[in-house]
């Protein structure tokens, strides 16, 4: 019903945002990698998810398509609610999400809060199909990919850089050159660290 909301940013929090639209004052619940991406500028856009339940109707908002597909995506599985899923988009970004399920990394996905190993399986049962075939993944090139964004990350440890912002910054290395060998990869990182 609700595509997306475009207005001023009246308030940002990291579990939600007020996004004022014609008058209109709207929260929308988001998670922490929408709340990373948010600019802190006046006028925001964000796509949205409409869940309606008995007792509230609740909006959802995302920085991307992408994230909002995966959220979707993610409902869709038995044992999955709107909740799960926004904490599992505030714990992983998008693309490791999509690249666990597509490589069946089940430790990688059972590492969030609140999923164990069963839910974890079924997450990817559910939708690893689906993700290879909407997104068009090769398997063969998530995992090879993953094997240097590993090599790359042990590397800048032992170099004394902090695990969770080289792996911010191999991320964004990742996204706009996919088929970095490891050495490109260590490289592009340290010109960010």
């Amino acid at each position: 019903m609700i595509t997306h909301i475009q207005g001023k940013l009246i308030e940002k929090n990291p579990t939600d945002v007020v996004i004022e639209c014609n008058g209109v004052g709207y929260i929308l619940n988001i998670s922490l990698h929408t709340f990373s991406q948010i600019p802190d500028k006046e006028l925001l856009k964000l796509y949205t998810h409409l869940q309606v339940k008995e007792d509230s109707h609740t909006l959802y908002g995302f920085s991307s398509l992408t994230e909002r597909e995966i959220f979707r995506l993610l409902i869709s599985v038995s044992g999955i609610g709107a909740n799960i899923a926004r904490t599992m988009l505030s714990s992983l970004t998008p693309q490791q999400i999509k690249e666990g399920i597509a490589i069946g990394d089940v430790a990688l996905i059972q590492s969030i809060k609140g999923i164990g190993t069963k839910t974890a399986q079924r997450v990817i049962i559910d939708l690893k199909d689906k993700i290879l075939k909407i997104y068009d993944i090769d398997e063969d090139s998530v995992s090879k990919g993953n094997t240097n964004k590993n090599e790359a990350l042990s590397a800048l440890e032992v170099l004394g850089f902090v695990k969770k912002q080289a792996e911010r910054v191999i991320d964004k290395i990742l996204i706009s050159q996919p088929d970095a060998d490891v050495e490109t990869i260590i490289k592009q990182a340290l010109k960010n660290l």
